[in-house]
C-alpha cells in the first residue's frame, strides 16, 4: 500500500495517510481525517508500498487533494486564529487570569475554536469562555495544558542542538525519573537533564533499557574482584567506554575493560 507522510501544522504530529490509491505528490495539500478532525495537511514524503500492519495505529485517510475552495477556507481560519489569539490575550489581561495561552486552533470547517493554554493550577475562565462566544459566535474551547505539550507545540531546539524531540517524531510522552539518570551516570544537575519545558528529557528514556540489560550481567559495585595486580573492589562503570574501575588494596585506583573483567577474572570474598 503506498503511504505518505503528512504534516498536519505547528503543533500537531505528521501522520501516515492511505491515499485510497489517489496519486499524490510531496507538497500537495491534502485534507485528512485526523485524531483532531479535519484537517487541511501538507504531504512531506510519499513512500513506496509498505505494511499497513506495521503502522495501523498511524494511518489516517485522505479524504480529497485539496480545492481552491479548501485553500480559501484555511487562509480564512488562520487569519480568524491570529485575531482570536490577540482578543484572548486582551481579555486574559482584562479578566486578571494567570493564563499562558500558548497557541489557538480552528477546526478546519470553522465550526469550533480551541484554544490551548497553561496555568500554575486550575482557573476559573467562565467569563473568558463568554466573552469569546459573544465576539466570534462560534463553539469556544478552553483546553489546559502541561508545560510538556507546550513544549510539543511551540517547538525549539534542545541542548543537543536538534530540535525537539516531542515537536518532531514523539506521540506520546513516557514516564521519566531521575532513576535513569542515576543508572546511565549522567550529571544530576538539573540545568543538564531537563528541557527546555522545565522537565526531564525525554531522551532519558531512550537508552535506559540497554543500560538495564548490560547491569544485569555486571558484578555489582563494592564486589571484591581478584586480578592479576591484586584484589581489587569495584567502585565505579564507565558503561561508555566498557570499563570499570577497581580501587586495590594500597588504594590506588585501576580501570579495566569490562570484556578482560568478564573473560578472566574472578570474584573474591565480599566485605
Amino acid at each position: 500500500m503506498p503511504l505518505a507522510k503528512v504534516c498536519l501544522g505547528p503543533g500537531f504530529p505528521c501522520c501516515l495517510l492511505d491515499s485510497g490509491g489517489v496519486e499524490i505528490e510531496r507538497n500537495d495539500r491534502v485534507v485528512v481525517q485526523s485524531d483532531h478532525g479535519l484537517k487541511l495537511g501538507r504531504v512531506k514524503t510519499v513512500f513506496g508500498d509498505a505494511d499497513p500492519q506495521l503502522f495501523r495505529d498511524q494511518i489516517k485517510s485522505m479524504l480529497r487533494l485539496a480545492t481552491p475552495e479548501d485553500l480559501l477556507q484555511e487562509e480564512q481560519n488562520r487569519a480568524l486564529e491570529k485575531r482570536a489569539w490577540e482578543h484572548c490575550l486582551r481579555r486574559v489581561q482584562t479578566h486578571r487570569l494567570p493564563i499562558y495561552l500558548v497557541q489557538v486552533d480552528c477546526l478546519f470547517d470553522a465550526s469550533k475554536i480551541i484554544f490551548y493554554f497553561t496555568a500554575p493550577g486550575r482557573v476559573d475562565f467562565r467569563e473568558l469562555v463568554k466573552d469569546l462566544v459573544q465576539e466570534f459566535r462560534i463553539r469556544i474551547e478552553l483546553r489546559q495544558i502541561g508545560v510538556r505539550h507546550r513544549a510539543k507545540m511551540v517547538g525549539g531546539l534542545g541542548i543537543c542542538g536538534r530540535g525537539l524531540c516531542c515537536a518532531s517524531f514523539l506521540r506520546d510522552f513516557e514516564p521519566v525519573s531521575v532513576r535513569m539518570a542515576k543508572e546511565q551516570q549522567l550529571s544530576l544537575n538539573p540545568n543538564k537533564i531537563s528541557g527546555i519545558c522545565g522537565r526531564l528529557m525525554c531522551c532519558l528514556t531512550y537508552e535506559y533499557a540497554a543500560y538495564q540489560d548490560v547491569r544485569k550481567h555486571l558484578p555489582r559495585v563494592g564486589k571484591r574482584i581478584q586480578t592479576p595486580a591484586g584484589e581489587g573492589k569495584i567502585i565505579r562503570y564507565n558503561l561508555i567506554r566498557e570499563t570499570v574501575t577497581l580501587e586495590l588494596e594500597d588504594k590506588q585506583e585501576l580501570e579495566v575493560a569490562l570484556a578482560d573483567l568478564n573473560a578472566g577474572d574472578t570474584p573474591a570474598n565480599s566485605n
